[in-house]
């Protein structure tokens, strides 16, 4: 039980990579609380979780849903020793083609929401000695993509964030890396409609032959949760079947 008697706060909960964290969390023996604005997919993970597991609702957005969200891990499990960030929004678009309500939406959610929970927890960690913040950035994080302006920008800004929080932190043992997916097989990819063509395009992207899986990701939250990576803070982790080395 590598993540025993450890409590995480999982953002974007209910669905894809958040999901898949939630449960591997849960199967080393963590208390997960798993957040999200869809309250039917946070009850239905929860329920395939079981008692390990506390959905609640949230917009990360949103001080009072994060205030909240946090008070509500502290009642049920008593303590928090991990944050994984990983709500996201992905507005596709160029400078000129994106709105200026998108824009907003993207950095909201995708840079907003990561300092509004960091800044919350960030006190619960400190009394319990230190803990993990692990952010979910992408490896538009490191590379650029057409088409996808706003995204790449936020979550740049997430892996600036990630390395400044690390440094902030580090004499307080509270750890933050940043794990930078490439293509990863989710409701949030599916909603592309990619056909074959396109599919196969993307595939080739990834050296490895194939897009990755939320347990992929989940196996990399793991080692950052644990005493295994008790020396790795202000890290980028390209977890991208090859993408990044292209």
């Amino acid at each position: 039980m590598r993540l025993g008697n450890k409590v995480a706060i999982i953002t974007g909960g209910g669905s894809g990579i958040g999901r898949g964290i939630a449960a591997a969390f849960a199967r080393e023996g963590a208390k997960v609380v798993i957040a999200g604005r869809d309250s039917r997919k946070l009850e239905t993970t929860a329920g395939e979780i079981g008692s390990a597991c506390l959905a609640q609702p949230a917009d990360v957005s949103n001080p009072d849903d994060v205030q909240k969200l946090v008070s509500k891990a502290l009642e049920k499990f008593g303590g928090i020793h991990i944050l994984v960030n990983n709500a996201a929004l992905l507005l596709p678009g160029t400078a000129e083609s994106l709105t200026e309500e998108e824009w907003d939406q993207t950095f909201n959610v995708n840079v907003r929401g990561l300092w509004l929970l960091s800044r919350t927890v960030l006190p619960h960690l400190r009394a319990n000695g230190g803990g993990s913040i692990i952010n979910i950035g992408s490896v538009l994080s490191l590379v650029a993509a057409r088409s996808r302006v706003a995204y790449a920008a936020s979550k740049g800004a997430v892996l600036a964030m990630t390395r400044a929080m690390a440094l902030d932190h580090a004499p307080e043992k509270i750890r933050v890396n940043c794990i930078c997916p490439g293509i990863v097989e989710t409701e949030m990819v599916a909603r592309f409609n990619m056909d074959e063509n396109a599919r196969r395009q993307r595939v080739a992207m990834h050296p490895l032959g194939r897009f990755g899986n939320p347990e992929d990701i989940a196996q990399a939250a793991i080692f950052l949760a644990s005493n295994e990576s008790s020396w790795i803070t202000g890290a980028a982790f390209p977890v991208d079947g090859g993408y990044t080395a292209m």
